[in-house]
């Protein structure tokens, strides 16, 4: 009779095991999905806020054209789900952004446009926020690595086919921006 009890009680006490990390694996696979949409929603601010400096520099350069297709290219293709395609994409804008404020420099006038600069400012406030994601992101997906491959997690995750998830990385570019686009 007691053994018969003593093998039930295990058998809950593992099944609460179980479900315990469970809960703590999907959460952290939660926490990693809602760190990337934040990405996402910061990548677009900053795709809606680009067009509109460039409209606002056409007049001083011939070259804010190109620059203009080029972020309608970026704003057209991926996936929402593909990373590697988001931070393409992310790395591209940061290319853009860069160019248009090396350009901003050659133009005293621009540099005195209120709505440029009120333009730039919320670039530069969005892009901070980009940074934070990013970071918010990788510290998702480091816990989230952490958690798969740590005894006794890793009996449930390797059961339900977790794997580890790449950090989100945007290329360094050491290359002038100006020579992109002219």
């Amino acid at each position: 009779m007691w053994i018969t009890v003593a093998i039930i009680t295990i058998i809950v006490i593992l099944v609460i095991i179980y479900y315990w990390i469970y809960n703590q694996l999907i959460a952290a696979r939660e926490t990693v999905a809602e760190a990337f949409a934040t990405i996402d929603v910061q990548l677009k601010k900053r795709f809606d806020l680009i067009p509109g400096l460039v409209d606002i520099t056409k007049s001083y350069s011939k070259y804010e054209s190109e620059l203009l297709s080029k972020v309608t290219e970026l704003r057209s293709t991926g996936s929402r789900e593909d990373l590697i395609q988001r931070e393409k994409e992310d790395a591209g804008l940061n290319l853009i952004s860069s160019a248009i404020k090396m350009r901003v420099e050659d133009y005293p006038d621009l540099k005195a446009n209120k709505q440029f600069n009120n333009l730039m400012r919320e670039l530069s406030k969005v892009e901070d926020e980009l940074a934070m994601s990013r970071r918010y992101y990788n510290g998702a997906i480091r816990d989230f690595n952490t958690k798969i491959d740590m005894f006794p997690h890793v009996l449930v995750s390797r059961f339900l086919n977790y794997k580890e998830q790449p950090f989100y990385e945007v290329e360094p570019f050491e290359r002038e921006p100006r020579k992109l686009f002219l």
